[in-house]
């Protein structure tokens, strides 16, 4: 592609984007710092109140928010309500994101910061006021306004049966999804599945732009699995209702149950509903599972090499794109499969086993196999993950599609 005369201001808000040595997905960091190889100044507004550690982490008491250069990429973190629950507390951290990033995003231009103004604004959803406070924005320094969509709401709380078709937080939603989408110049999703239900939906093909998830893979080290007697399958994420673990630790009950005691799970991450499942283990008398505290993102490849194997269990999450799932393939080890996505590369490049979703008994016959599979097998697999990452998830070849939306 070809460099502009001058440099594009490119702000990006973001609730819950982190820097690497944060737990979480780093994608908005990951492409700001491709980017700025592209003559870009990238900013990102993100919350100081981390959603995977649930602390303050960025600011201290008396600061309501900063201006960071981390890696060349501009953070600005806004002070957020603090909250341990998806209960009221994070409605008003929600909320608490939307006037901060409102009232910082008008007066960060001016001295003493002077940051330079916006040309493109993208707002990124999970939660829609993100990207109100990006429409907001881009309204007062008239700059180009994009929304990046990287769940459905309200479609994704109703397909999980969290949120009733016919409520009035459903239909509140709808408008506010509408509200956005309709007044924005290109609407970035990252899975194909979410591209064909905003078409279906009525908004014009040539206006929605598919950018997934990238990875930097020379930058992501590849270690082949250490010969020992376990055969430990590794879960990273959420424990969330969006990720559905519960019948995984069925699944090693049966498992344990039939005498596989080399077989065992290591549950790393933190999130509401890691205080359930740790009860569950003790219910069940598991002595085949263990838990790790989340890690840094930076630090993530090391743990993951430790995996003879990795577990991607979600609910009924059908239009979204999963961070640990470019993470898994990168890694270079077999992968679980327990979802109802419809976008299945699992069973397309076959790198890894198909378990029937919230199905403990699918998932631990799924478990069963792939250990019963001769090693240099399971190696294959892991390497076609590899390769399909490298392939179709560069993020430097992402970062120059993104660059000719901007």
């Amino acid at each position: 592609m070809t460099m502009p005369d001058k440099s594009t201001n490119l702000w990006i808000f973001n609730h819950y984007a982190v820097t690497p040595d944060l737990p979480d997905g780093t994608r908005h960091f990951d492409f700001g710092q491709e980017l700025t190889k592209l003559w870009f100044k990238v900013t990102i507004f993100a919350s100081s109140f981390p959603h995977s550690i649930r602390q303050e982490y960025k600011l201290t008491p008396r600061q309501t928010w900063k201006l960071e250069n981390y890696c060349g990429v501009n953070f600005v973190w806004l002070k957020t309500r603090a909250y341990k629950k998806n209960d009221w507390r994070r409605l008003l951290n929600i909320c608490s994101y939307y006037f901060r990033a409102c009232k910082v995003g008008k007066k960060i231009t001016k001295p003493p910061t002077n940051l330079a103004q916006p040309d493109v604004i993208i707002g990124s959803t999970v939660h829609p006021l993100a990207v109100l406070a990006a429409h907001r924005l881009a309204k007062h320094y008239r700059a180009k306004f994009i929304v990046e969509i990287r769940d459905l709401w309200p479609q994704s709380l109703i397909d999980m049966g969290s949120l009733s078709a016919k409520s009035l937080k459903a239909r509140l939603l709808r408008l506010l999804e509408r509200f956005y989408c309709s007044r924005a110049q290109s609407i970035i999703v990252l899975s194909p599945p979410a591209r064909d239900y905003l078409i279906k939906a009525g908004y014009p093909a040539d206006k929605i732009k598919l950018i997934p998830h990238g990875i930097a893979i020379d930058a992501t080290p590849y270690t082949l699995p250490e010969s020992h007697k376990t055969f430990t399958v590794v879960y990273c994420g959420s424990f969330s209702l969006v990720n559905d673990l519960a019948p995984a630790f069925e699944a090693a009950k049966i498992i344990q149950d039939q005498g596989f005691s080399d077989i065992k799970f290591k549950f790393m991450g933190a999130g509401a509903c890691r205080e359930e499942l740790m009860k569950l283990t003790e219910k069940l008398k598991l002595t085949n599972v263990e838990f790790a505290e989340p890690v840094a993102k930076k630090k993530l490849p090391e743990c993951l090499s430790q995996a003879d194997a990795f577990l991607l269990s979600e609910n009924k999450i059908l239009y979204g794109a999963s961070n640990k799932l470019l993470d898994y393939l990168a890694a270079g080890r077999p992968i679980i499969f327990s979802t109802f996505a419809a976008h299945n590369i699992i069973s397309t490049i076959d790198c890894g086993i198909i378990a029937d979703p919230q199905n403990h008994e699918s998932l631990s016959e799924a478990i069963i196999k792939l250990y019963k599979l001769p090693e240099n097998e399971r190696l294959l697999m892991g390497q076609r993950a590899r390769n399909f990452a490298a392939n179709n998830f560069d993020i430097s070849h992402l970062a120059r599609q993104l660059a000719q939306i901007l």
